[in-house]
């Protein structure tokens, strides 16, 4: 209502300005040379007035707001309250950023604000006390400034869901664990996190089971030895005695293979990888299974499916512990008649080595964890099973090793499939 009322009383002073021109012309005798020459008045005060406005906003409608008559007047006015409306918006803005980088400030980890080049275009407090980055790197590439073979090839692949743990640029004693996360288009945060005290802790505990591993290994050897003199030397008279022998082989035995595991598991961790050769997978697995097969009474409950001939290069004996593990735990948590495939098969470029059994299965909680050093899902059996709780953690770290990784899919009741998936960078042409 406003705004016709503004046009209203424009057309009053346009009608105003025709009233005038009859009059004079009536009195002169020169009615259309006034009316000409009061409408160019007219437009040349529009024109001019269009042309100040113009300049102001050209200039970024910065400094006095000018002023006018008539509708230009409130023109003006409206301009300067949007004016007023973005100065306080930017002033919020102003405030919220502040806020922002003096909460990330302090974060206990360092971040990178990426822009589609990947070009730094922001970073925290921590970012230049981790990484050595500083507010004068910004537009600069981060992969100038983080020179490592592995960040750069982390920082292309662009995997949210994996990390990398490398020492820091600036100080190679700090140990750090990147992570990328997308959070806009064709933008990303990289976030470094101190793992220092961690990886200090995970070595204390590997050199400390490889050393009591170790120390432990001699002595069994010799207690094991005395077991089985003084069990030949059983001549069966005494019922506890014999039973007492046998418990203790049985548990010298245990300890045993998990002295064993142990070290392969340390072994695994920390020893630099082998020379690796062409290893015949489809061999392997035949010969696994007739190892099997031997161990469970000749029950037939393997089932070979043999796909590709594809060799992987890798090393034959880890191999070798990863399949074995998996068939065995496949054997022991299924029902003694129960069937359990095993698959060698090429699926796309990848080649996949897959157990699968009808047993007991695993929770989906679960699942995550079974790779962990002991774990052991609580499952009601009908009978205790032995095991290390190494097994699948040896598979893992065996894969990793040759650059592959574990599948895992089971429901409780109805069996598990575990998919050992090996690149096609791994496969012997």
């Amino acid at each position: 209502m406003k705004m016709l009322w503004l046009w209203r009383k424009e057309a009053s002073y346009i009608a105003l300005l025709i009233t005038i021109a009859a009059v004079l012309g009536h009195f002169f005798g020169y009615f259309m040379h006034m009316l000409v020459i009061i409408l160019a008045y007219s437009l040349v005060k529009q024109a001019f007035l269009l042309y100040r406005l113009e300049q102001w906003l050209s200039l970024g409608a910065s400094g006095k707001t000018p002023t006018g008559t008539g509708i230009w007047n409130d023109i003006y006015y409206h301009f300067s309250r949007i004016r007023q409306k973005e100065k306080n918006r930017k002033k919020t803005f102003g405030k919220i950023i502040e806020q922002f980088r003096k909460s990330t400030d302090v974060l206990p980890d360092a971040a990178i604000v990426l822009g589609d080049r990947d070009e730094i275009v922001w970073s925290n407090k921590l970012a230049k006390i981790m990484l050595g980055i500083k507010k004068s790197d910004r537009g600069q590439s981060v992969d100038s400034l983080i020179r490592s073979a592995e960040f750069i090839n982390f920082l292309k692949k662009r995997d949210i869901n994996n990390s990398l743990t490398l020492p820091s640029p600036v100080n190679d004693k700090i140990i750090l664990q990147y992570k990328i996360v997308g959070y806009a288009e064709r933008q990303h945060l990289i976030i470094a996190h101190d793992v220092t005290q961690q990886k200090l802790m995970e070595a204390m505990r590997k050199n400390f089971v490889d050393n009591v591993s170790h120390e432990l290994r001699t002595p069994l050897t010799v207690l094991k030895g005395y077991i089985e003199t003084l069990q030949d030397m059983d001549n069966s008279l005494s019922p506890l005695l014999s039973n007492s022998l046998q418990q203790m082989n049985s548990q010298t035995d245990r300890m045993q293979y998990l002295v064993d595991d142990l070290l392969l598991l340390a072994r695994l961790e920390t020893a630099k990888k082998k020379e690796t050769e062409c290893v015949d997978i489809a061999n392997l697995i035949n010969n696994i299974s007739l190892e099997s097969r031997v161990v469970e009474d000749q029950y037939q409950r393997i089932e070979l499916e043999i796909e590709t001939g594809l060799d992987i290069m890798g090393e034959e004996q880890d191999l070798r512990s990863a399949f074995s593990n998996l068939i065995t735990n496949a054997l022991k948590y299924s029902a003694e008649q129960s069937p359990v495939k095993v698959i060698w098969k090429k699926v796309g470029k990848e080649a996949i080595f897959e157990v699968v059994d009808q047993g007991e299965g695993i929770a989906a909680s679960d699942i995550p964890r079974v790779t962990e050093r002991f774990f052991r899902a609580k499952v009601k059996r009908s009978k205790k099973l032995s095991g290390t709780g190494l097994g699948l953690a040896i598979v893992k770290h065996v894969l990793i090793r040759h650059d592959a990784k574990l599948e895992i899919k089971s429901k409780i009741g109805e069996g598990s499939r575990f998919r050992c998936v090996f690149p096609v960078a791994r496969i012997c042409f």
